[in-house]
């Protein structure tokens, strides 16, 4: 699955000029060889029949009898079936990234179709697995485990597939959810992102897509973020229809599986995929919402004063701030800049990054039909990470950059864990990549020639933290109360912009004013979409990571080694055993404080500037 990590729209050069324009340099595309050279390569189909006759002797062989396997038995098992997903990751990968590259083609459509249609057929005889594993008797397994020392490595992932067992279906009803997938939830989400991508907006009589328009709301013009954001409404506005039943579609077909499984609430799915207790996603929303006030709210009156406004405007949260420089960053000044933040850490991490830049693993300009956002996508565990930034230039383009360079240090990291343990619950995939983006941003701050620039610098990291913590905190809220209407009946679109509109008054304040047609803009969001509930894991990363920095900058002997070994467990260890060496604990509601501790003292100097 793609994770569309920490989309970022706040850019600048036309989408209309796909090479990014000479003040930017040349920009990379994906050479997607390292996966397969094309959609009808002799590969792909040499590994679609090993993946149709490994399935069906697969199920041959254990079908029915797994709870008779002893451990080496047992282990055998688990590395044929890590074997099945490391070749269906490829072939989903290859055809996925394409995809993205061009959403809008036909021919990339059909065949990421295709193949999802294809493996969803061929995994169809796995579907016993996870089955038969969850009715072993605790005791049995746990016996087996601790008697191999091999099958031990796997206990996580039995541990987490366990999760579920108490709100498993029946045999038949888990095979006909997994052959209808293709037509539920996948296939509103292609027409989702179909549909997005082939918006156009008129901007001063030019048709502009999603990305460039969206990238008008930090124009340093205030009359064009006004065009921008008013573009963006009339569009919203128009398509509400479709994407109202879109929403209510999938929340629906969530309500209908979640009441199968006797899952106590809509979040309770995604709580076990990210093996995150209820109650520490609880402390986080919490602390986060009792902060509003001292957080967003007080930084945008402050940003309203700066602006020489006595409220802001929706266009202006993103505004630059007056006396911004508006000076292109090039790619290779990108490049150098966020190179050097990761060697002044540690030289490891700069020579990981550094092939991402010389191998076309990363695919940078914008191009019609592209995906919008940034994501960093792990492939397989034999084959390294792809990047996509959309990458227009400006400083927060150089952060972006840095944030999803972070996945992949991560990702390359946790490799060698395997394809069952390499991925991180979403919580804690936002780790490195946030800690990424502070490793630049304190290398920018630290080299600030003046406090102009570093008012610039400290003004654009609280911005960005608000929307990584307050904005997708709020982002979580809205999905909770919209899954939670949607139980007691359809929504129509103005009940869903009225439950948006109540979060964003609560976590902006009262310091906007929120133009007609503001209403609408939840209905771009593609977390709601594809990951429901996936939006509450930026601020959990963001928490962690602020609470990681602060040990980091106290000096903690052997940081960097232990950090290292973090990001190299992937998905073996639980949150509490990855922080433990560092002296944090997650669970604890006085973490979540010294995070937002650090947000807030960024906009105390601020504040103390204006002041002085």
């Amino acid at each position: 699955m793609f994770n569309l990590a920490n989309p970022m729209f706040d850019s600048r050069h036309s989408a209309a000029d796909p090479s990014g324009g000479e003040d930017l340099g040349d920009l990379p595309s994906w050479d997607l060889s390292d996966l397969y050279t094309a959609p009808d390569c002799a590969e792909i189909t040499r590994d679609l029949e090993w993946l149709k006759k490994e399935t069906a002797s697969f199920a041959a062989d254990y079908e029915g009898k797994l709870g008779g396997q002893n451990a080496s038995g047992m282990l055998r098992v688990v590395e044929r079936y890590e074997a099945m997903q490391g070749i269906m990751g490829r072939i989903m990968s290859f055809a996925g990234l394409r995809y993205y590259q061009n959403t809008t083609d036909p021919e990339r459509a059909k065949f990421m179709s295709d193949m999802q249609g294809a493996i969803t057929d061929l995994t169809n005889p796995l579907v016993f697995f996870t089955l038969e594993m969850n009715r072993i008797e605790d005791s049995t397994l746990n016996g087996l485990v601790a008697s191999n020392e091999a099958l031990a490595r796997y206990k996580p992932v039995l541990d987490r597939m366990r999760a579920m067992k108490p709100y498993q279906l029946s045999d038949e009803l888990e095979k006909f959810l997994h052959d209808n997938s293709v037509v539920g939830a996948a296939a509103w989400n292609r027409l989702f992102d179909e549909t997005m991508a082939g918006l156009t907006f008129d901007v001063d009589g030019e048709e502009t897509s999603l990305e460039a328009t969206l990238n008008l709301l930090s124009d340093s013009d205030r009359s064009r973020r006004e065009v921008g954001a008013k573009a963006l409404a009339e569009v919203f506005t128009k398509n509400l229809p479709l994407f109202a039943r879109i929403t209510n579609t999938l929340a629906k077909e969530k309500e209908i599986e979640d009441r199968w499984r006797k899952l106590e609430t809509p979040q309770m799915s995604r709580h076990l995929a990210n093996h995150v207790e209820p109650e520490v996603v609880q402390a986080l929303r919490d602390a986060v919402v009792a902060a509003y006030p001292k957080l967003s709210h007080r930084y945008y009156a402050l940003k309203a004063k700066w602006l020489g406004l006595e409220k802001l405007e929706m266009w202006d949260r993103n505004a630059p701030l007056p006396d911004e420089d508006d000076k292109l960053v090039s790619w290779d000044e990108a490049r150098d800049v966020v190179i050097d933040a990761y060697a002044s850490f540690d030289e490891r991490l700069a020579m990981i990054i550094a092939p991402f830049f010389d191998s076309d693993w990363i695919d940078a300009g914008v191009k019609p039909g592209k995906a919008p956002g940034a994501f960093a996508h792990p492939t397989v565990t034999d084959v390294h990470p792809y990047i996509l930034v959309n990458y227009l230039g400006k400083q927060r383009d150089v952060m972006t950059l840095a944030h999803e360079l972070g996945h992949g240090v991560h990702q390359f990291l946790a490799s060698d864990q395997g394809e069952l343990l390499a991925d991180t619950p979403l919580t804690l995939a936002e780790t490195a990549s946030v800690f990424g983006e502070m490793l630049t941003f304190r290398k920018l701050l630290a080299e600030a020639p003046d406090q102009a620039n570093r008012k610039r610098l400290l003004a654009g990291k609280v911005e960005d933290m608000i929307n990584t913590v307050v904005r997708q905190i709020a982002f979580y809220d809205f999905e909770c109360r919209l899954h939670a209407a949607r139980g007691e009946g359809e929504l129509t679109p103005d009940q869903i912009n009225d439950i948006w509109m109540q979060v964003q008054h609560e976590s902006l304040g009262d310091g906007f004013n929120f133009m007609e047609g503001y209403e609408s803009f939840w209905s771009y969001i593609p977390h709601f979409i594809h990951s429901p509930f996936y939006v509450y894991a930026y601020a959990f990363g963001d928490g962690l990571v602020n609470a990681l920095y602060a040990v980091y900058e106290e000096g903690d002997e052997g940081f960097q080694e232990k950090y290292i070994e973090m990001l190299k467990a992937g998905g073996s260890k639980h949150h509490s055993e990855l922080l433990a060496p560092f002296g944090l604990d997650a669970s604890d509601p006085k973490f979540w404080d010294k995070g937002l501790a650090m947000i807030s003292g960024m906009i105390d100097e601020l504040e103390a500037m204006e002041d002085s």
